[in-house]
């Protein structure tokens, strides 16, 4: 049996230990997602990429690719329940795109228009969320973060300072910055630091630069992100050789 799914009806080739997830996005197939990053090891955390394995759901971005799966995932059934979770997201957070300086690069709101949510569809919850302005460089606004972990792997991972971190289960769950004062001043985050770089929505922001990149130029404007997210897919070098 050659190494390929099913998945919408096309058939999808993988590598030995490739999720379902890495796969598609390689072959070109986009599943949406927002907690997935291809340089950390997935965790599964928000649930978007949920698809159907063989009439059972199941996480995408942590779910191996095996031979013969028969996988659905551009279906009414899982897009509904997409649409869901980002209605939540957005009711749970304080999410007003308009006044948010990470509008058109924000993944939440890319995946709203991508899956044409057009209303909240829930109650604002409103939490009254700490905003962190200490650092003279960085700003940290708690009342967006939407749990996905990035921040905590890249400075763990990549920076190597553990600036980042979770405290509480459930409901309070919540970031936290690893200083004794709590205060992100007191950490040695930089601006040039892959933390910076992997937020999706308006947490993690470099002061003094907001609303720079105009209206028509900010990197959801012109392409949605299915079409982004198959750009940044890893690809198998094309230099190899097959002797």
């Amino acid at each position: 049996m050659s190494n390929t799914f099913s998945l919408d009806g096309a058939e999808v080739p993988f590598a030995p230990g490739q999720t379902v997830m890495q796969a598609a996005l390689t072959a070109g197939h986009y599943i949406p997602h927002l907690c997935y990053h291809p340089e950390f090891k997935p965790h599964g955390s928000c649930k978007l990429c949920t698809v159907k394995i063989n009439g059972r759901t199941a996480a995408s971005c942590t779910m191996p690719a095996e031979a013969g799966l028969e996988i659905e995932s551009d279906i009414d059934e899982l897009n509904d329940l997409r649409r869901r979770l980002v209605q939540m997201l957005f009711a749970e957070g304080n999410h007003f795109c308009p006044s948010c300086e990470k509008s058109g690069n924000c993944v939440l709101q890319a995946l709203g228009y991508d899956l044409e949510v057009h209303a909240a569809g829930f109650r604002h919850q409103f939490p009254d969320r700490p905003v962190d302005a200490s650092h003279p460089d960085i700003l940290l606004d708690l009342n967006r973060c939407v749990l996905c972990e990035l921040c905590v792997h890249a400075s763990s991972e990549v920076d190597g300072k553990n600036v980042f971190g979770f405290s509480g289960r459930g409901i309070t769950k919540h970031l936290i910055v690893n200083s004794e004062s709590g205060k992100l001043a007191d950490t040695d985050i930089a601006l040039t630091d892959k933390a910076m770089q992997v937020c999706p929505v308006g947490v993690i922001l470099p002061k003094r630069v907001g609303f720079s990149q105009p209206i028509g130029q900010r990197r959801y404007d012109q392409r949605p992100i299915s079409a982004q997210a198959l750009d940044d897919a890893p690809r198998p070098s094309t230099g190899a050789s097959h002797d």
